[in-house]
């Protein structure tokens, strides 16, 4: 069953009362959040940031892939941020399973998998695709030492500039509370 008309129905009240559409292109307090794709996590709420505030992005574990920090470097030469975050969580999905894991799931089906106790199974039959063993899919095994490697890579990459603050935290999901990674925010100096 899909949401699409929920979802419709949302936005439709939501343009209704919208008084937000002169909002300028760069963010206001002048920051980006990368984080976690996690539908637990409300950036905005555990940040205290409104429409405008700040550049958010997302993926899979908030991991400072390409992509992330091709958005990143966008954020600031662009548009002006001069402070960034990674943000990782605790009991993140991302360290449920490995490269391997997602090569063979991959490989026997391209549908929904399930987890349990015994760890990963898939649940049919192909047609699958070997594609899967050629990306690195960035999986935790351990959230502060993600933290710091993620804060590392973004602040040696060649296109980030050597004076912007990275700083690095952990999301809790069961407190709502971000715990500093110090050894993250002193590399992101």
């Amino acid at each position: 069953m899909s949401v699409l008309t929920e979802v419709l129905m949302a936005n439709r009240d939501y343009a209704a009362s919208f008084e937000k559409g002169d909002l300028p292109m760069p963010p206001g307090r002048r920051f980006a959040v990368l984080t976690c794709m996690d539908a637990r996590l409300d950036p905005a709420k555990f940040a205290g940031l409104s429409e405008g505030d700040a550049h958010v992005i997302r993926n899979a574990g908030g991991r400072a892939s390409d992509d992330a920090i091709r958005s990143l470097v966008i954020s600031y030469k662009l548009l002006g941020t001069r402070e960034w975050f990674v943000i990782h969580h605790t009991d993140c999905g991302m360290e449920t399973f490995t490269n391997d894991i997602m090569a063979d799931l991959l490989s026997s089906s391209l549908k929904t998998a399930s987890v349990d106790e015994t760890g990963w199974h898939d649940c049919c039959e192909g047609p699958g695709c070997t594609e899967g063993k050629y990306i690195n899919w960035l999986t935790i095994k351990d959230q502060a030492q993600s933290v710091l490697e993620d804060v590392v890579r973004i602040k040696s990459h060649p296109l980030v500039p050597g004076d912007i603050p990275v700083y690095g935290f952990i999301y809790d999901v069961r407190s709502g509370s971000l715990i500093a990674v110090p050894e993250a925010t002193e590399a992101g100096r």
